[in-house]
């Protein structure tokens, strides 16, 4: 029978921890290293829906994206927002691990599962890896060009809607074939000259001065065009990739993923 120790050696072994940044924290966050292990449910973020979903189909493990400790904390208090999360699991006896940017570099990391989705061609990361096809984020071509308002319909074809939905700096009209992108937060790779050379750059939460900078480059034509998507969305496609992955690795385990929507804005109001 698997254990939490075997099962996050399996994980370790999909998405080594060396190809982690340094500031992340991925790796085993809650939980008995003996304890068997029948059942992971994965999930994008570690937040109370996701654990109470979790705990309710009654898994061993709860995998997930986004790291619940990024910085030490001096309290797991049940009144904050961590401590809740790690009472609940600790309670139910389900154990917590993170696979974060070490799972975005990999081959099959989160913004190539994007770029497939995509269809895009020629894939090459942005910023290379220990291999050729290792690294962070993608630059492919469209297999025909498009308008950008196409490409922009089309991520919403292909990403789970949000509040937020899809926010577009360039002309409608511009013809795109060339895409840069990142999923989860990119404005770190704005600069790059991989991405300076596109047509279009998509990634998410990007903020008022950089994308300010950014589009006024763009009109300068020494940028690409902009499209920005729910970080949540965008990363929550990876989870199919990797339950299968795991489903390979871990023949007496279920794993199963998480539907719910754990972007943090509920509405919108168009004006």
């Amino acid at each position: 029978m698997s254990t939490l120790a075997s099962v996050n050696s399996v994980i370790e072994r999909l998405w080594p921890l060396a190809g982690a940044s340094s500031w992340d924290s991925p790796g085993l966050v809650v939980g008995d290293p003996d304890r068997p292990v029948t059942h992971v449910h994965l999930a994008v973020d570690a937040v109370l829906d996701t654990v109470d979903e979790a705990v309710g189909m009654g898994a061993d493990l709860l995998l997930v994206h986004h790291p619940l400790l990024f910085h030490g904390v001096s309290t797991v208090s049940e009144d904050t927002t961590k401590g809740a999360v790690v009472a609940r699991l600790v309670r139910a006896g389900c154990g917590l691990v993170a696979a974060h940017t070490n799972a975005d570099v990999v081959e099959t990391g989160t913004s190539r599962v994007l770029a497939h989705q995509l269809g895009l061609v020629d894939q090459r990361p942005i910023t290379p890896g220990a291999t050729d096809d290792t690294g962070l984020g993608i630059v492919g071509r469209l297999p025909h060009a498009m308008t950008l308002v196409a490409l922009a319909r089309q991520l919403g074809d292909v990403l789970p809607p949000t509040a937020s939905g899809i926010r577009v700096a360039g002309d409608a009209d511009r013809v795109v074939e060339t895409v840069a992108l990142c999923a989860g937060a990119g404005d770190s790779l704005l600069a790059d000259p991989a991405v300076l050379a596109a047509d279009v750059y998509v990634t998410s939460d990007l903020r008022h001065h950089p994308a300010s900078d950014a589009r006024e480059l763009m009109r300068l034509g020494r940028g690409p065009a902009l499209v920005d998507v729910s970080h949540w969305a965008a990363e929550w496609l990876w989870l199919d990739t990797a339950a299968a992955q795991l489903r390979r690795e871990l023949h007496d385990v279920e794993v199963t993923l998480s539907d719910l929507r754990t972007d943090p804005w509920d509405f919108a109001v168009v004006q």
